[in-house]
C-alpha cells in the first residue's frame, strides 16, 4: 500500500495541476477557448508566439489523455494554425505533423467533436501544395470533406470547409448553398468567439462567390 501511495504521489507532481484537477472534456474545453482567443482576438502580430504555446500546452494534453480522439483533433487544429502563421518551409513540416494527427484521432474515433478530424484533415489536403512539395490533394479533399458533412450536415465548419473548397477548386458556382447553411447553423455552446468569427469568414466568402 506505501509503494502504491508513492506512485500515485509521484505521478500527482509530475503532471500540471490544470491537467490533474480537470476531466478530459475540461482540457479540450480550455484549449477551445485558447484558440479562438487567438484566432479571432489577437493582433496577426501577437498570433504566431501564442500558437506556440498553445502547440506545446496541446501536445501536453494528447500526452496525458493519450488514447482519446479529442486531444489530437486538437492538437492538430492548433499545430495547423501555427503553420499558418508561421508560413514558408516550416509551415510545410508543420501541416504534415497536423495530418498524423488527424490520422491517428480518425483512426480512434472519426466521430468525435462532431467529426472536426475529417474537416480539418480535408483542409489541409486542399491547401497544402501536391507532389513533389507537399502531400496536397483536392480529390481526397472532397471525400473528407463530404464524410464531415455526413457526420455533421447543419454544422458550419463543415459547411463552410465545402464552400471554400468549392472556391478554391473553381467550382464556387456551387457554394452558396453550403455558406447559407453554415450561417444558419445552430449556435455552439460555450463556442460563442468561434462562431461570431467563423460567420464573418462565412460571409466574407459568401460576397467573394456572388461577385464572381
Amino acid at each position: 500500500m506505501k509503494l502504491l501511495a508513492t506512485l500515485l504521489l509521484t505521478a500527482a507532481c509530475v503532471l500540471p495541476f490544470s491537467l490533474r484537477a480537470a476531466p478530459l472534456d475540461d482540457a479540450i474545453t480550455e484549449l477551445q477557448r485558447d484558440w479562438e482567443v487567438i484566432r479571432y482576438q489577437t493582433p496577426e502580430s501577437a498570433r504566431l508566439k501564442r500558437f506556440e504555446a498553445l502547440s506545446a500546452k496541446a501536445h501536453g494534453v494528447s500526452q496525458t489523455f493519450a488514447g482519446h480522439s479529442e486531444p489530437l483533433v486538437w492538437e492538430g487544429i492548433i499545430v495547423s494554425s501555427l503553420a499558418n502563421e508561421k508560413g514558408g518551409l516550416g509551415a510545410l513540416s508543420l501541416a504534415k505533423q497536423a495530418k498524423a494527427m488527424y490520422e491517428q484521432a480518425i483512426a480512434l474515433r472519426g466521430d468525435a467533436l462532431d467529426g472536426s478530424a475529417y474537416g480539418s484533415l480535408a483542409v489541409l489536403y486542399y491547401k497544402v501544395p501536391g507532389w513533389p512539395l507537399g502531400f496536397g490533394d483536392k480529390a481526397r479533399a472532397e471525400e473528407l470533406l463530404k464524410k464531415a458533412l455526413s457526420v455533421n450536415p447543419t454544422g458550419i465548419d463543415p459547411n463552410y470547409f465545402y464552400a471554400d473548397y468549392l472556391v478554391e477548386v473553381g467550382r464556387g458556382a456551387e457554394a452558396t448553398p453550403y455558406l447559407e447553411r453554415a450561417l444558419a447553423a445552430p449556435p455552439r455552446p460555450g463556442r460563442e468567439v468561434a462562431d461570431t468569427g467563423r460567420r464573418e469568414e462565412v460571409r466574407q466568402l459568401l460576397a467573394k462567390v456572388k461577385a464572381l
